[in-house]
């Protein structure tokens, strides 16, 4: 699921996709979440850290200026966070989908859950675009 998570995203441990961001200082968002492994489908704890229009995940909750991140996802691309213990029968489950994927976290605690979706949420309003300078219509000078 991940690798098709990267292709449609454009998401990946790619330096380009993190440079110039700061993850490991002051960071807008921090903790434990699981998800599913990109090849073997098991579920993995990882420690995510969300900055700057950007989801970060590393093995270690342990962050400086040389961690490498494992994955990263640009929530601009993202449509939707919300709850999906019913998609997946698993409690403090969620979702985060762009147009063409879908991808699964377990949360700690209903708390931790509601605080992340909550974070995501904001982040996505805050960096995504819902209309391009291209799409937008001066209906004034059309007279």
């Amino acid at each position: 699921m991940e690798s098709l998570w990267r292709a449609a995203t454009g998401a990946g441990p790619n330096p380009e996709d993190y440079e110039g961001i700061e993850f490991w200082s002051n960071p807008e968002r921090t903790g434990w979440l699981t998800k599913q492994g990109e090849y073997i489908k098991t579920w993995r704890r990882r420690w995510f850290v969300l900055k700057q229009g950007k989801l970060f995940w590393f093995k270690d909750s342990y962050i400086s200026r040389v961690s490498k991140p494992r994955g990263v996802i640009p929530v601009s691309k993202c449509l939707t966070v919300k709850g999906a213990e019913d998609v997946l029968n698993k409690q403090y489950a969620f979702e985060l989908s762009t147009s063409q994927d879908t991808m699964y976290f377990i949360a700690d605690s209903e708390k931790e859950k509601e605080e992340w979706i909550n974070a995501i949420g904001r982040s996505i309003v805050q960096h995504s675009r819902s209309v391009t300078d291209t799409e937008v219509v001066d209906y004034d000078s059309r007279r």
